[in-house]
């Protein structure tokens, strides 16, 4: 998912979820993760939309997978909440980057 593509995608999302336009701006989360790094984000109030990944990156949420060097996986998520684990699989430093929506709750 591009970050053009996630931003125009935003509002449609929220307000298909009954937000409308209740949420906080959207705000971009980039993530270095280091060679076999395990990192979780708890995001259980929240939206992260995933917009760029290394390839040897995975994440995995109550949502779904996203891991392109998964070949039993056939679908590829890119939306995520709740406990976000993400994993390095490479032996050198990745890039990840979200853009994450907070609805807030009247």
């Amino acid at each position: 998912m591009t970050q053009e593509f996630a931003l125009a995608y935003i509002p449609e999302r929220m307000a298909e979820l009954g937000f409308g336009k209740n949420y906080l701006p959207p705000k971009f989360r980039h993530f270095s993760l280091y060679a076999g790094e395990t990192r979780t984000i708890d995001a259980y109030n929240e939206y992260f939309m995933l917009t760029e990944a290394d390839i040897e990156i995975s994440v995995s949420s109550e949502f779904g997978l996203y891991d392109l060097n998964d070949d039993t996986i056939n679908e590829q998520l890119y939306e995520h909440q709740g406990k976000i684990i993400m994993t390095n699989k490479a032996k050198t430093v990745k890039q990840i980057v979200f853009i994450q929506v907070i609805p807030k709750h009247l």
